[in-house]
């Protein structure tokens, strides 16, 4: 009996854990969570409604080796045609306290950062985002080659609600 209720518990979590506006999810892992400046992250994806309008997330893991209380980073859409867009962002990821942003239980947090807002894909083909991190130490002209506690990026699309 015991056993019928979690099951029954964990498919109701699942059901109402689910997000029906995702339409791309994908992660890529930082090697020994150390991400190098000369390793783009890149994702590639195809097959999206030319009509409908999606707003494009990029997720961040981060553990508390990550020693910033922000994060820049430089993202690249590159259309199928050729042409791009790129973007230098700036996203917070702790409190003045220190208190890391973001969910997760444990040394490991997990933010959605807000990359593209309402945008179309109306190009036939394959859409490819770049993300490469931009940072360096107050006063120091020259970037980290190497940002120690990131430990995985990921892309998310979601179709935009309908206003």
């Amino acid at each position: 009996m015991q056993n019928k209720v979690l099951v029954l518990l964990l498919v109701i979590i699942t059901l109402f854990s689910c997000n029906d506006l995702l339409v791309h999810s994908e992660y890529k892992p930082i090697k020994d969570g150390k991400w190098q400046m000369d390793e783009p992250v890149q994702f590639e994806f195809s097959k999206l409604d030319s009509t409908a309008t999606y707003n494009m997330f990029l997720d961040i893991r981060n553990d508390d080796s990550y020693s910033f209380s922000n994060l820049f980073l430089i993202a690249e859409l590159e259309y199928p045609s050729g042409n791009a867009t790129k973007d230098t962002l700036e996203y917070k990821m702790a409190e003045p306290s220190g208190e890391w942003l973001g969910k997760g239980m444990g040394s490991v947090k997990e933010n959605k950062l807000w990359f593209k807002e309402n945008i179309v894909f109306p190009e036939t083909g394959v859409y490819k985002v770049t993300v490469s991190h931009a940072m360096r130490k107050n006063g120091v002209v020259e970037g980290l080659h190497i940002l120690e506690g990131v430990t995985d990026v990921g892309l998310e699309i979601e179709k935009a609600p309908n206003k």
